[in-house]
C-alpha cells in the first residue's frame, strides 16, 4: 500500500488515508514525505508532525473530479 499511496499522492497531488488503527489524515504534496528504506509516510502539519507506517493503511480514497 505504502507504494500505491506514494503514487497516487504525485498523480492526484492529494490522498486521503485510514490507518488500520482507524485514524484518518490528508496528505497534499507540499507537506508530506516517504522514507522508503523504512516504509514511512511523514506528514508536516505545521503545529504537528506525524509519521505513519505506509504498510498500516487500511484503505485511501481521493476527491473525484466531477466533470
Amino acid at each position: 500500500m505504502y507504494e500505491y499511496i506514494k503514487s497516487k499522492l504525485q498523480q492526484a497531488g492529494e490522498v486521503m488515508i485510514k490507518s488500520t488503527e482507524g485514524q484518518m489524515f490528508e496528505l497534499h504534496l507540499h507537506n508530506t514525505s516517504f522514507d522508503d528504506a523504512r516504509r514511512m509516510i511523514e506528514i508536516d502539519a505545521g503545529t504537528e508532525v506525524y509519521w505513519i507506517n505506509g504498510e498500516e493503511i487500511a484503505y485511501a480514497w481521493i476527491h473525484k473530479e466531477v466533470k
